[in-house]
């Protein structure tokens, strides 16, 4: 270079000047090839070159450094093509169209959008190398397959009317299909497709089309919830719901699915959540509506506001429909059995219809707890009464695992009771009478109804129960022993007693009734009271009294048609060994001769003179037992069994007998308060008058007035187990 620098400078400048001037004459070929190619492509006409020989082409001139110029005139020869399209779209007439024109307007935009996507990317394979090497490295330039997409946005989607008559188009087509007629979903989709992919979708249709959905949805909520029931509505919006979701499916885009559904449930649903409940809840679960119940629950657990909205009227309905079992009089002979059946029906409206959400479920326990409690203690004592009857032989539970299941369930309902002491003062007087008569069911069954309370209140609350079982087993102990020692008698009796022995604080107390044993039974009585005395030493110092009021006996009587057994209570056992000593008596006669008190006669009387089974004649005849009736021995009586019960006509639980043993409730109430209350004195000494009755509250497990607290404390502070404070009367102090 140094020596020749002429010679080196003059081929070096020679060449410089000669290769431009080649590489624009064969650009200019190029292109014009290329160009041609391109307008084939859009006007849809066969290319007379070879596809590889224009890829190469767009290789060459990439080399030759033209990229630049390339892509500028590319993109205005599409740009030309697709602005000339416009005019297509232009043709239609924009007022007063007609369904028909608006589905010609779509597919025509449909056919544009369609060879407009065909077009361009068979321009993109073409430019594919240009595609990816220069406008790669520029990362401000759009792709040819954006470019495409931005051409047609702007030339034909973004232009007002087309985008209008589109989009309207569109939403005719989408109210069409709800309306229930048949629509072209491909070309819907292709369409939505298209604005999805000009990313004009949520400005352009998406917040017009919700807006026309609430407008549609919001309509058809109010006429359907005059002109359908509750159920009909139900599954009307679940079709609907049903129907849009297919819809996101098939041609919608999926970021439409949350604001559609929404809209369609609030439209639906949120906005008459009340009406519907109102209306129909009470209906779906009166008559079990299980499948409708379960869609409610579905349906409003998507709503806002649903669920609590659903869970106070069902809180609400359980509240006043056992309200309504509970305080209805004429229904108490229902009672339980009605309580036990609705609430197996709430269970199953909460199981299966519900999903088990424990909200509703502790809904439902508060409800029950409330309503139960509205009348004081009659639940507690019908309840008690109807284990009873359940316990007591010849109950219609054939099985043992039947029996346990009931037991089960009215453990269920006892343990909403407050007053659960009520309960207790009933059962024990029932437990009483099965275990003194023999009428239970089975001991088994018994005991797991002990354990049962026991595992439910504590030991405490069942001692007293345990204890009526523990006397009765030492009884039989007894009479086995009493049996031995009138075997060794010299002269032993023919009459077989059993007698059970009871201590008095475990039983319920029964009013002493004084009646005229026979001879025989006299003698027997004071034999085993001696025979007690002195084999036991147990009972020293103890008072033995006899209770007759519960005994019963088996006579074995003669009559023309033979001979017979006679299964009777003890005082209808004295009237009829009278009649072994005359032929007729009067009322009087029979009742100085027993003892027994007047009602109580007429009652036993009218047993055995007046029911199935006359083994007295009565004179008048009639019902009921007057005090001029005077009775005979019926002779002729006649019966197909050879032994034969009697019933006593029991008196239906007397007003005075119930308010006796709630009486004596309250008296044990009275007697815990005044525990409660010195117990709390004792451990805290001093204390307001408020924080001690609130303290009382959360120990006493019984219901108790405000008004019957004070009195308790006014007792105590009486009997110097408290006193006032001097200066603030309203705070005791505990006086040790």
């Amino acid at each position: 270079i140094i020596f020749q620098p002429h010679t080196k400078f003059s081929i070096v400048q020679r060449q410089y000047v000669t290769m431009p001037k080649l590489a624009e004459n064969y650009t200019e070929d190029t292109w014009l090839k290329l160009r041609d190619a391109v307008g084939a492509i859009q006007n849809s006409t066969s290319i007379k070159y070879n596809l590889e020989e224009l890829y190469q082409a767009v290789e060459n001139l990439c080399s030759y450094k033209v990229s630049p110029t390339l892509y500028k005139q590319l993109r205005q020869v599409c740009e030309d093509h697709v602005q000339a399209q416009i005019h297509q779209f232009r043709e239609y007439p924009f007022i007063c169209i007609k369904s028909l024109d608006n589905l010609s307007f779509l597919k025509r935009m449909n056919r544009c959008w369609q060879d407009h996507c065909r077009q361009t990317i068979m321009i993109r394979s073409i430019f594919l190398f240009l595609d990816r090497t220069y406008v790669l490295q520029n990362s401000l330039l759009p792709s040819i397959w954006d470019t495409g997409l931005e051409l047609f946005r702007i030339h034909i989607v973004s232009d007002s009317a087309v985008q209008k008559r589109t989009v309207d188009g569109i939403l005719e087509q989408i109210e069409l299909e709800r309306n229930g007629e048949t629509v072209d979903r491909s070309l819907l989709r292709s369409l939505l497709g298209m604005l999805s992919d000009l990313q004009v979708y949520k400005d352009s249709f998406e917040e017009q089309f919700l807006i026309e959905t609430n407008r549609l949805y919001a309509a058809e909520g109010q006429r359907l919830m005059q002109e359908r029931d509750v159920p009909e509505y139900l599954h009307h919006v679940a079709r609907r719901l049903e129907e849009e979701n297919d819809r996101i499916m098939s041609y919608l885009d999926q970021s439409t699915q949350k604001p559609l559904i929404c809209c369609v449930e609030k439209q639906l649903l949120g906005e008459h959540m009340t009406a519907i409940l109102q209306k129909g809840l009470s209906t779906l679960l009166d008559e079990n509506r299980v499948t409708e119940l379960a869609l409610l629950y579905q349906l409003f657990s998507k709503v806002k506001g649903g669920l609590p909205t659903l869970l106070q009227f069902w809180r609400d309905y359980i509240k006043s429909f056992g309200g309504e079992i509970v305080c209805t009089p004429e229904k108490d002979k229902d009672m339980v059995q009605d309580l036990l059946d609705f609430k197996d029906k709430m269970d199953n409206v909460a199981q299966n219809c519900f999903a088990r959400n424990e909200g509703f479920i502790n809904a439902m326990k508060e409800a029950f707890e409330t309503f139960i409690n509205k009348r004081p203690n009659k639940p507690a004592e019908l309840i008690a009464k109807y284990v009873d009857s359940k316990l007591r032989a010849g109950n219609k539970e054939a099985t043992e695992e039947e029996l346990e299941r009931i037991l089960d369930k009215i453990m269920i309902i006892f343990r909403f009771i407050h007053g659960k002491d009520v309960f207790e003062a009933f059962y024990k007087k029932d437990l009483a009478k099965r275990l003194l008569v023999g009428k239970s069911a089975s001991v088994d069954a018994e005991k797991s109804m002990l354990s049962k309370l026991k595992h439910e209140c504590g030991a405490a609350f069942t001692s007293k129960l345990e204890g009526m079982f523990k006397d009765m087993e030492l009884s039989k102990d007894i009479m086995i022993q009493f049996k031995q020692y009138m075997q060794n008698q010299s002269e032993p009796s023919n009459i077989e007693l059993t007698v059970n022995i009871l201590t008095m604080g475990y039983w319920p107390s029964y009013t002493p009734m004084e009646v005229h044993l026979c001879l025989d039974c006299f003698v027997i009585c004071h034999q085993l009271t001696f025979n007690i005395l002195r084999h036991f030493l147990m009972f020293a110092g103890r008072k033995l009294q006899w209770q007759p009021t519960l005994g019963h006996a088996v006579l074995k009587a003669e009559f023309k048609e033979g001979k017979k057994e006679v299964q009777v209570s003890l005082f209808q056992t004295l009237v009829l060994l009278m009649f072994n000593e005359g032929e007729e008596f009067s009322i009087e006669e029979i009742r100085t001769a027993t003892g027994i008190e007047e009602g109580e006669l007429r009652r036993t009387l009218q047993s055995l003179a007046c029911g199935k089974a006359r083994v007295l004649n009565k004179n008048p005849r009639g019902k009921d037992v007057e005090d001029g009736d005077r009775f005979n021995f019926n002779n002729d009586f006649k019966h197909k069994l050879f032994r034969i019960k009697i019933n006593q006509i029991q008196m239906k639980e007397t007003v005075e007998e119930q308010v006796s043993t709630t009486e004596r409730v309250f008296q044990d109430r009275q007697y815990q308060i005044d525990a409660a209350v010195v117990r709390i004195m004792k451990m805290r000494k001093t204390l307001s008058h408020n924080l001690l009755v609130s303290e009382l509250y959360n120990q006493l497990k019984f219901p108790v007035k405000p008004g019957d607290l004070k009195k308790r404390i006014e007792s105590l502070i009486d009997r110097d187990y408290m006193e006032r404070d001097k200066e603030t009367p309203n705070q005791y102090h505990y006086v040790a």
